[in-house]
This record gives structure tokens, C-alpha cells and sequence, in this order.
């Protein structure tokens, strides 16, 4: 039984959702998102708010069940208030800056790292050290700040890279220390 799925989407009020051959589209404030439903699951709309049901009982059913009430529940919240990913770099000499539409960044390499900003994501960087990904799309969101995490990815000996804001790196005793003496 999907405890998630079970659950009613309400709708606030400058929220519009329309159900229509199986694609549901969400317009909000700050945009609009489309979602193509599977033919497993069936939407009804009732007094501002949204009921998901399920053709049959089987695993996939109800695994599907509860995705799909995830994801137009995180629709819903993107378009009204939106998805932020904040990441920070730390090292000596590394920073980040927008040009245009990509976001230049200094990583220690023999050149500068150019990363382009895809459509419907904005890059924000208010310090040197630190990168803002904001979007409706929680996915594409997740998406692009772990891909700029993966141009330099924390290493666990001095702790530099791009890493989440607040992410702990655990760090690693160097070969120096790890040696004894007789």
C-alpha cells in the first residue's frame, strides 16, 4: 500500500494545473512544467485538490503510484517557490564567476574550466567561493549542481574541490603521518 500516493496534492491558489491525455502541466508564478504520466496511474482533480490512482495492485503499480505523487507534488513547490543547490569552493587560487551563459571557474588546471548554464537554471555566484544553482525543476537542479560538483570533486587529503554547502569531507591522514618511526 503507497502511503504517498494515498495522500491528496492540494493545490494553492496560483497554482493551475491541467490534466489532459496523460500529461499534466503545472503553471505557477516563476513558470510552468509538463509531466507525462504512465498508463498505470489515473489523476482526478476535485476541489483544488489532486487524487493519483492506480490501475492494479502490483509492485510497479505502487511503486509508481507514490513517484508520480512525489513528482507533481515537487512540481507544484517549483513553480511557487523554487529549488535552490548552494556549493562552495575551497582551495588556494580557486573561484567562480558568471560570463554570459556559462560560469568560468579557476580549479587549479592549466586552463580555466567553462561550465554552460543550460536552459531554465540560473547560476549565481555572490562570493568567488560560492555557486547558487537555482530552478523550478527539481531534477535539473540536482542534476547541474552535481555535475559542476564533478569537474573537482572534494579529495580527502587537504579538502579542496567543489563540494555542497555544508557537506562534510572526511579527511585522510597523509603517507608522512601514517608512517612510524623505529
Amino acid at each position: 500500500m503507497s502511503r504517498i500516493g494515498k495522500k491528496p496534492v492540494v493545490i494553492p491558489k496560483d497554482v493551475k494545473i491541467e490534466v489532459k491525455d496523460r500529461v499534466v502541466s503545472v503553471g505557477g508564478p516563476k513558470g510552468n512544467l509538463i509531466l507525462h504520466l504512465s498508463d498505470r496511474i489515473t489523476v482526478e482533480l476535485k476541489d483544488n485538490q489532486l487524487f493519483l490512482s492506480r490501475v492494479a495492485d502490483t509492485k510497479l503499480d505502487k511503486s509508481l503510484h507514490g513517484l508520480y505523487r512525489a513528482l507533481i507534488f515537487n512540481m507544484i513547490k517549483g513553480t511557487t517557490e523554487g529549488y535552490v543547490k548552494e556549493l562552495e569552493i575551497i582551495g588556494v587560487g580557486f573561484r567562480a564567476q558568471v560570463q554570459g551563459n556559462n560560469l568560468n571557474m579557476q580549479l587549479g588546471f592549466s586552463h580555466p574550466v567553462n561550465f554552460p548554464i543550460p536552459e531554465g537554471i540560473k547560476i549565481e555566484t555572490p562570493k568567488q567561493t560560492q555557486i547558487i544553482v537555482r530552478g523550478i525543476d527539481k531534477e535539473k537542479v540536482g542534476e547541474v549542481a552535481s555535475e559542476i560538483r564533478a569537474i573537482y570533486p572534494p579529495e580527502p587529503y587537504k579538502g579542496k574541490g567543489i563540494r555542497y554547502s555544508g557537506e562534510y569531507v572526511k579527511k585522510k591522514i597523509g603517507k608522512a603521518q601514517a608512517t612510524t618511526t623505529k
